[in-house]
């Protein structure tokens, strides 16, 4: 084999390696969503659920906010509402991928229906297809949060795989924002008791 065949065949490979790295890059931070609408493929988020020690209206508050409101500078790392009306907004929101040297960003309508839901639909991402919502029920003298949601991809096993890859990570997000949401509102609610 000559040397010119053999570097024509190494720069082949670096060049079809850097372009599977840039496709895998874009696609983990939904700079570049697949979204071609054959061999679809659905999976549940969810359900979880948190009981908060504070009143439904709160609870819904301390969600609501940032995407009504102003957004507090302690969030602007992880949403930024791109236009705001009074029950919807379209807002991009920000995960640390990759240890925190990369970022996935999605973009997602949220709608408001005061003071018992809450629902998203991915605009872009990094799957074609997730439907999610935050149902807030009286429970005694505080509040069930109940999240469940809908990730869809394309690419029939392919896409089933990586949307398995992308629901884990998406349900830990969701479980910290339950989290950081729980304890803002009991601290709010505090207060008042």
């Amino acid at each position: 084999m000559s040397a010119a065949r053999v570097l024509r065949g190494m720069g082949w490979a670096v060049g079809t390696g850097g372009v599977l790295a840039a496709g895998y890059l874009g696609l983990v931070t939904g700079a570049v969503p697949v979204d071609v609408g054959v061999g679809r493929r659905t999976r549940p988020l969810g359900p979880q659920s948190v009981d908060i020690d504070a009143p439904r209206e709160t609870v819904f508050d301390v969600v609501a906010g940032p995407y009504l409101g102003r957004t507090p500078r302690t969030m602007r790392e992880k949403l930024s509402v791109l236009e705001r009306g009074s029950d919807l907004v379209l807002a991009e929101h920000f995960t640390p991928i990759a240890g925190g040297r990369l970022r996935a960003v999605t973009v997602e309508t949220v709608r408001f229906t005061r003071p018992e839901r809450i629902d998203f639909r991915l605009v872009r991402g990094p799957v074609p297809h997730v439907t999610e919502s935050f149902v807030l029920a009286d429970a005694g003298a505080g509040t069930r949060l109940v999240y469940e949601g809908e990730l869809g991809t394309d690419l029939w096993r392919l896409g089933q795989w990586w949307g398995g890859a992308v629901a884990a990570r998406w349900e830990a997000a969701v479980a910290d924002a339950l989290a950081s949401v729980r304890a803002e509102a009991e601290r709010r609610a505090r207060p008042h008791r």
